[in-house]
């Protein structure tokens, strides 16, 4: 790891799919690096919304298909939530599906998601992109950045 990372304040991270092992997998994934903080995870989009408008996170990991509030419902919301705001800058949203990427990125977009991935991303692409999103919009990180579409 690069000392820039190092110096820097955690990333932030909230998880959140309606399958616990999926979860698990992403939560050993990030809590392996020592500039990752998990601040919670969720099992919906609306206990999601919950968690962002109490605790600062920078980054929202979450599953497009849920029950009750899906993942892109959750991603528009979170962006314009007034309680949000209030703790600051909107997170960014890495939205992760197992369907094709195609029919989403889209709808993606105009929910103001930073990146589209498929659930099985390699773990080191997961933590670039998870970085990325943090880094996003911060003084150091440059302006807020489109949907990055990552089949990899």
């Amino acid at each position: 790891m690069t000392s820039h990372a190092v110096s820097r304040a955690p990333v932030r991270v909230l998880i959140v799919d309606d399958a616990p092992h999926q979860r698990a997998g992403w939560r050993m994934v990030l809590e392996s690096q020592p500039d990752i903080e998990i601040v919670g995870e969720a099992g919906d989009g609306a206990r999601a919304l919950a968690i962002v408008r109490r605790e600062p996170t920078d980054v929202v990991l979450i599953d497009l298909q849920m029950p009750r509030v899906n993942g892109l419902v959750a991603s528009e919301r979170i962006a314009i939530d007034d309680v949000v705001r209030q703790l600051g800058a909107a997170p960014r949203v890495v939205l992760a599906t197992a369907l094709d990427l195609d029919d989403h990125v889209a709808a993606a977009a105009r929910a103001g998601v930073f990146a589209v991935v498929y659930k099985d991303v390699a773990p080191d692409v997961l933590l670039e992109i998870i970085r990325a999103a943090g880094a996003a919009g911060t003084s150091d990180g440059g302006p807020e950045a489109p949907v990055h579409d990552r089949r990899g």
